[in-house]
């Protein structure tokens, strides 16, 4: 016999302590981050800048930092809201607010579980869920745009460095420089990435959430786009790599 004890709303002790861990979690996140949201790219190991088309601007702030990072500053405002509102249950109106601004960031279960508290009609909860992974889609294809004319730039300055070298032409503090602003841009392109494929997971998670009370032509259109935005991100860390492969190959004394 299951010994948990179950609230008025159909949640069991568990559940909710775990939701008023995720809210307070978020709470003290969104204090915390919030205060070094726009600290800038000194922290990634060196005094060499990062293009600032990685890092300024909504579009850069979008896939710059992990799921619950990005909740903890981007729900801040609602979050606070619930703590100092009336609500009666303020753990839940956090968990509302975190996924109102963050979606499947907050993590799949979270996810499908306030989505099923707002849509209990299960079609339109998949169609919902299908917009919103198109939604991240189209986000992906315009960061790509941006990180691809960074990439351009920066082939052309290996190019030029290796046409130095070849030529015994480098200046070699500047080479340097060039190649220390290339490797940061590099990495965060990788952060970036590591973020996008994290989304492509927890919504390949709450997918499959929702298999077992779905029927298979309204699952099948989640699938469809979840694999769509897997190959825009796939796409994307080829040209990554292959940056990082032209970079690999400039040694400098």
């Amino acid at each position: 016999m299951n010994t948990e004890k179950t609230n008025i709303r159909g949640f069991t002790m568990s559940a909710l302590f775990k939701r008023k861990a995720l809210a307070s979690f978020l709470l003290a996140g969104s204090i915390a981050l919030s205060g070094c949201a726009n600290t800038g790219s000194g922290m990634l190991g060196n005094s060499a800048p990062v293009d600032p088309r990685l890092t300024q601007g909504t579009e850069a702030q979008f896939f710059s930092k992990s799921g619950y990072q990005a909740c903890a500053v981007g729900a801040g405002a609602g979050i606070l809201a619930c703590a100092v509102s009336g609500s009666s249950n303020k753990a839940l109106c956090a968990i509302a607010a975190g996924i109102a601004a963050c979606g499947v960031a907050m993590g799949a279960n979270y996810y499908v579980d306030q989505r099923r508290s707002e849509y209990a009609n299960t079609t339109v909860r998949l169609q919902h869920m299908s917009d919103e992974v198109q939604a991240d889609t189209d986000k992906v294809v315009a960061r790509t745009n941006t990180i691809q004319q960074v990439i351009s730039e920066d082939q052309q300055r290996i190019a030029a460095i290796k046409k130095d070298i070849t030529s015994k032409k480098v200046d070699a503090a500047k080479a340097k420089l060039q190649v220390a602003e290339v490797d940061n841009n590099i990495s965060q392109m990788r952060k970036e990435l590591g973020n996008m494929r994290d989304k492509v997971t927890q919504y390949t998670k709450a997918a499959d959430l929702e298999r077992t009370q779905s029927k298979p032509a309204e699952i099948q259109q989640v699938d469809q786009k979840i694999l769509k935005m897997n190959e825009k991100v796939a796409a994307l860390q080829k040209e990554v790599d292959g940056l990082y492969n032209q970079r690999s190959a400039i040694t400098l004394g």
